[in-house]
């Protein structure tokens, strides 16, 4: 009678659970975005889905049986664009404080200065003059009023702010000149000549030395596992990082080893676009005949990331028009259209050459010139190697047109965007741009409806926080943002035409960015086979208020099948 009822209770070969989540609701993200009430799992795989008697037919007799109360359950969530190690190192020497104008960073400066000895650096980094109340740079006055013995340097991406004293040990005087044939211009007072302190795109001529202390091996390791231990705590359970260095794998590597890697990582190794077209080329060959290229799921080194634009944020956005002439981008040539650092030839040379080592070649393109060029580009190698299945990808993708889309999606080009630029950038563009030029900035009802896979993700650079980071992380924010299209500092809302559903804001950071990385077999769906990925939420994405999306927690992470976050 015994071995009758277990029979019943476990069809003939059925997989035997050893943990089942039920009375829930399971939004699957599969095809048809079904619910469910429960799961099973068996070891690090789901083995099925459905009705809390179907699922709890399949436990063991020593399964876990947890009773979600009602609570709603996701795949575990995919950030499509992160560079977690240099993220996890930006306060290793002391915390950073959010700054949000230029008296916010003349304290920090003056802080500093009052830390340090005389004569040592000051470093602010990567704070964006546009994302500042006051969109300017300190000035040098300023800095030198700050941390009058101290040379201090603030620094966006290739434009920086300086101070006498960091001029001085820089060598840079009225008589400098650029002459190593990169683009750059050190802006000047009109009637001395002497720098302002000002410098665009040439931050390199600034003599700084690091001021903090150096990470050893085991600091940079723990540094990392703690900002991985906080994307769990966010729901992330994979995470694609573009634009990494050789150390930077090596250390994922390790912590693989030690099993103390607790995101999925997918790598996209960075290619300096500069070098020879021969140096490029050895490059990739190297990638391809790493062991990580070959797939393993919680590491592979799978691409390659190059530059092809400037930033938004820098005013440099390689763009199909004129920028316009601006005090706060420091742009006074009405003909200037951003920077393009890739000219055509070799661009297809680079994505040919990736895609025939097997490498999913990406490339930094903001601005809508940009995101043509690499569009064309992947379409001309398309000519003589079909590009589908190496799913070629563009990074960042902010300013589009509907030709470029419309060509991604018959291509089979794939993007990764980051919503957070929309929330914390789209009032100065719109003061930049005007209204009707941003109809295609971040359209993801468009790229849905042309069938462009699209990923969600943030551009994680500094700090470890979901939403003090910069760029903030927390998946939930930008989901928020897709749904409202609401910049701060403005009550106007950028195309509301172009926000997507609440399903879709799912499927940015879950299927659509497994698709990205060649995974859509393996994971963001909750569905039989895949792994056992997945998060439990504090409240119903699906019907609680759009608002209440941005400030949605996460009370338990599983990566795997293992509980890897439990919010105390």
């Amino acid at each position: 009678m015994l071995l009758a009822v277990c029979a019943m209770a476990h069809p003939a070969g059925a997989q035997t659970a050893d943990l089942v989540l039920y009375n829930g609701k399971i939004a699957t993200v599969d095809e048809n975005f079904r619910i469910v009430e429960a799961v099973a799992i068996a070891g690090d795989r789901i083995i099925g889905t459905g009705s809390n008697t179907e699922m709890k037919k399949l436990a063991g007799t020593k399964a876990r049986l947890i009773d979600l109360k009602g609570k709603t359950v996701l795949p575990g969530l995919i950030d499509s664009h992160v560079h977690s190690v240099s993220a996890s190192l930006h306060e290793f020497d002391h915390r950073i404080p959010e700054m949000e104008t230029v008296a916010d960073v003349l304290k920090y400066v003056h802080s500093r200065a009052g830390a340090l000895p005389d004569g040592q650096w000051i470093v602010v980094r990567q704070v964006f003059i546009t994302r500042l109340r006051d969109q300017r740079f300190p000035t040098r006055e300023e800095l030198d009023q700050a941390a009058p013995r101290n040379p201090v340097m603030f620094a966006t991406g290739p434009d920086a702010s300086v101070n006498s004293l960091a001029l001085k040990l820089s060598g840079i005087d009225k008589n400098f000149k650029i002459t190593d044939g990169a683009p750059g211009r050190i802006e000047r007072d009109p009637v001395t000549g002497e720098p302002t302190g000002i410098l665009r795109s040439c931050s390199r001529f600034i003599k700084v030395v690091n001021p903090g202390r150096e990470p050893t091996p085991e600091d940079r390791r723990n540094r990392l596992k703690e900002l991985l231990a906080d994307y769990n705590s966010v729901g992330l359970t994979s995470i694609a990082d573009r634009d990494a260095e050789d150390g930077d794998v090596e250390l994922y590597r390790q912590l693989k080893d030690r099993g103390e890697l607790t995101c999925r990582v997918f790598i996209s190794l960075g290619v300096n676009a500069q070098m020879p077209m021969e140096q490029i080329e050895a490059r990739m060959a190297a990638t391809a005949a790493n062991p990580l290229h070959r797939y393993d799921n919680m590491l592979w080194l799978r691409g390659i990331k190059v530059y092809l634009d400037g930033g938004m944020l820098t005013g440099s956005a390689y763009m199909l028009k004129p920028w316009g002439v601006s005090k706060v981008y420091s742009i006074d040539d009405p003909n200037y259209r951003g920077m393009r650092y890739i000219e055509p030839g070799k661009l297809y040379s680079i994505a040919r050459t990736a895609m025939k080592n097997n490498l999913q070649p990406t490339a930094h393109s903001v601005g809508d010139g940009a995101v043509e060029a690499l569009v064309d580009a992947y379409e001309e190698v398309n000519n003589e190697l079909p590009v589908a299945k190496h799913r070629p990808c563009i990074s960042h993708s902010n300013f589009m047109t509907l030709r470029a889309i419309q060509k991604m999606g018959r291509l089979g080009v794939v993007a990764d965007l980051q919503p957070a630029w929309l929330w914390l950038d789209g009032a100065t563009l719109i003061k930049q741009f005007g209204y009707d030029r941003l109809a295609y900035f971040q359209p993801y009802k468009s790229l849905f409806e042309n069938k462009v896979v699209a990923g969600g993700g943030s551009d994680h650079m500094q700090k470890i926080g979901g939403f003090r980071s910069v760029n903030p992380y927390n998946p939930f924010l930008g989901m928020w943002i897709t749904l409202t299209r609401q910049p701060r500092w403005t009550d106007q809302t950028l195309h509301a035409e172009q926000r997507i559903t609440r399903e879709q804001a799912i499927r940015l950071y879950t299927i659509n960015n497994a698709y990205l990385t060649f995974e859509e077999k393996e994971k963001g769906s909750i569905e039989k086979g895949k792994l056992a990925d997945l998060i439990v939420l504090d409240r119903d994405i699906l019907t609680c208020p759009a608002d209440e999306v941005k400030n949605i927690g996460v009370e338990q992470t599983y990566l795997g099948g293992k509980l890897i976050y439990q919010r105390q």
